[in-house]
């Protein structure tokens, strides 16, 4: 009776710190889109996440490890997002669908819990390995994503397509996210939708 008392105990301590641990990472997936790398502080997080600052290193060894672990969350919810929005679209049309989805202005507004990559592109090159790693592995699912969509996907246009259509539109955002005039902002996601499009170009 006591062992099962005690493993209950223990599974009801693992399951709170998995809830805990769940709380970190998702505030700081949402942070990180918000402040950037740099502006994403321990405290915050923990504030944010209904915890005390002290109890951070029992989920992580360093700041830099929650990063990336926020880096990861935050390319996988974005790229959750495009799937869903791919499913839902007749396959011709899919592509497009997700393009437009990408540079509407609800995706522009919704920095902190749209794309990682274009809210923290600009910022990565200065983040430490780990994090550009996580960074790294979503925006090769992204790319991989689009070229899924192309008739001749596994070929080598289809993956070269793919890198442009994810590049301008990553691109796009940010510079329609940078300017302070909403009529150029919305001419940058217009003309990037016109030109992504064969039937436009």
């Amino acid at each position: 009776m006591m062992i099962v008392m005690r493993k209950t105990q223990a599974n009801i301590r693992t399951a709170a710190k998995e809830a805990s641990h769940e709380r970190i990472v998702q505030a700081a997936a949402r942070a990180i889109r918000r402040s950037g790398y740099d502006g994403t502080g321990v405290a915050d997080i923990m504030k944010e996440a209904g915890l005390t600052h002290g109890a951070f290193y029992a989920h992580f060894e360093s700041r830099e490890a929650m990063l990336a672990e926020a880096a990861d969350r935050a390319g996988a919810e974005s790229n959750a997002f495009a799937a869903r929005v791919i499913a839902a679209a007749a396959p011709e049309q899919a592509l497009q669908a997700l393009m437009q989805t990408y540079l509407s202005k609800e995706h522009l507004a919704a920095i902190e819990t749209g794309c990682p990559v274009s809210a923290l592109g600009s910022e990565m090159p200065r983040q430490s390995p780990e994090v550009r790693r996580a960074a790294t592995r979503r925006i090769k699912e992204m790319i991989d994503l689009v070229a899924r969509q192309s008739p001749d996907w596994g070929q080598p246009g289809a993956h070269e397509r793919a890198l442009v259509t994810v590049a301008t539109m990553v691109g796009t955002l940010m510079l329609a996210r940078a300017v302070d005039d909403p009529a150029l902002s919305d001419a940058f996601c217009k003309a990037a939708l016109k030109r992504l499009d064969p039937a436009g170009a």
